[in-house]
């Protein structure tokens, strides 16, 4: 049996670290208006240290460990050859204000990017620059707000979001100034297109879509929306935080995106979770080029050299963007080649849909069609028949060994549970998953006051998840 947890382990008088005697002459102590007697630290040994931090790191979930079919998130496995790639001296030990002559092969790299999101988008015009989504998201809409003041098109100061998007699209809209409109779905989970129409005149500065939707749904009148968009002189704008599930299979260019970002985090394998870090390039069609941040990597002479869009909005962070990010990214996109990355969708939604499959006999399933990467049920039929939400069997997952799906997500869902599995799980790592779905929902039916005891196997119990993040515990107190 394994040594329980214990988060207090200091010992007065016990030390860390043995120092050698002094070789120089000792300095006088603190002057005493500058000492605290009120600072008590921990006094632990090194190996204390080491053992309690190792624990701990056991005690999370990593896609390293166990499945995490985090919905939305893409949590898949990340290949270690991108650790190798970009641990490379030529790339680790660079510096951003190198001149462009000592940085050839970095360059290049980020250039030979650009022009494979280019051509995986079908839109050319790429910035490696936002530093993850929703600064991705940002930088697009400030770039149609741009193209719009330059065409003296001022009046247009509304921004369409679907009812089922992303949290960050109309956040991202009020933040670049904007008024944002929800756009509602119709019965199957798609634009609700008389809607849509209703809403669109010359106030209207953009639509804001994700393409396969956060529904986990591909809108099949994608085509006649974008057309809809543009006969009312507004842009598309694509949320490409699902691209998982159309590698290959689909150029959001070709159809009718003028510009989207790009969660290179998500889609392309690189390290994500717990604050970063990230990647959001922004790909855009050939008139919103001369806005993109500036700089980008160009090709002149045969060296490789920062070029500057000529209506740039400006930089929107510092330096380049996470060029480790990028060196995973290429790395990924260069091992699995056209064929690869066309075998990555696929096998995304053959898993979403199998999960889909053998779960909807006992949870609800809002939208009873061929999902794409990921499914979204819902918790309401255990809700009315048994009393159990949602979070309940988010947390007996936990004892089962699992992470949680994303919960409560989308919101135009009751209850929702949106499972993601990514194509990097095999069958039987579902089928594990699968029947612990299939036993909570027994559980539900059988003994309720289990499901909402949960989790029971973890160190720490269910929290009061409010208070816990209005008044979170920080730091080490004696």
């Amino acid at each position: 049996m394994s040594e329980p947890v214990i988060f207090e382990r200091s010992q007065p008088g016990r030390r860390g670290v043995a120092l050698p005697p002094l070789d120089v002459p000792e300095a006088p102590p603190l002057p005493a208006e500058f000492r605290r007697d009120d600072l008590p630290l921990p006094e632990v040994s090194e190996l204390d240290v080491v053992r309690h931090y190792v624990r701990l790191s056991q005690l999370n979930f990593a896609i390293d460990s166990v499945f995490y079919p985090l919905g939305s998130c893409t949590m898949k496995y990340n290949p270690k050859v991108h650790e190798d790639a970009a641990r490379l001296r030529g790339f680790q030990q660079i510096h951003p204000l190198q001149p462009a002559e000592t940085v050839q092969g970095a360059l290049e790299l980020m250039f030979r990017l650009q022009e494979a999101l280019g051509e995986i988008s079908g839109l050319p015009a790429v910035s490696l620059q936002p530093a993850a989504g929703a600064q991705g998201e940002l930088t697009g809409i400030l770039m149609i707000r741009a193209l719009h003041r330059d065409r003296g098109e001022t009046g247009r100061r509304v921004v369409l979001v679907p009812e089922s998007a992303h949290g960050t699209n109309p956040a991202t809209a009020a933040m670049a100034g904007f008024t944002v409109k929800p756009v509602r779905a119709d019965r199957a989970g798609n634009v609700d297109l008389d809607h849509l129409r209703s809403l669109l005149g010359p106030d209207v500065a953009a639509m804001m879509l994700t393409q396969p939707s956060t529904l986990g749904l591909f809108d099949p009148n994608i085509e006649e929306i974008a057309a809809q968009v543009h006969a009312s002189g507004a842009l598309l704008y694509g949320d490409g935080a699902n691209l998982n599930a159309i590698l290959g299979k689909v150029k959001p260019g070709e159809s009718g995106f003028d510009v989207i970002h790009i969660n290179l985090h998500k889609t392309f394998t690189t390290p994500h979770g717990g604050g970063g870090p990230g990647a959001g390039p922004v790909c855009a069609s050939p008139a919103l080029a001369p806005y993109l941040p500036d700089p980008v990597v160009g090709e002149r002479d045969g060296q490789y050299v920062y070029l500057h869009p000529p209506k740039s909005i400006g930089k929107v962070r510092a330096f380049h963007g996470h060029f480790g990010m990028f060196v995973r990214a290429y790395t990924y996109i260069r091992s699995l080649g056209a064929d690869g990355l066309r075998e990555v969708s696929e096998h995304a939604v053959l898993n979403a849909n199998y999960v889909r499959s053998r779960l909807q006999d006992l949870y609800e399933l809002p939208y009873d069609r061929i999902c794409m990467h990921e499914v979204v049920f819902s918790g309401s039929r255990q809700k009315q028949q048994h009393g159990i939400r949602t979070l309940d069997i988010a947390k007996r997952l936990i004892d089962y060994g699992y992470h949680p799906p994303t919960i409560y997500f989308p919101l135009v869902v009751d209850e929702a549970l949106m499972i993601e599995p990514t194509e990097t799980e095999s069958k039987e790592t579902l089928d594990g998953f699968i029947e612990a779905m299939r036993a909570i929902a027994a559980e539900a039916a059988t003994d309720p006051e289990l499901l909402k005891a949960a989790p029971t196997t973890t160190p720490v119990g269910r929290l009061d998840e409010a208070q816990a993040a209005r008044r979170p515990d920080l730091r080490w107190q004696p």
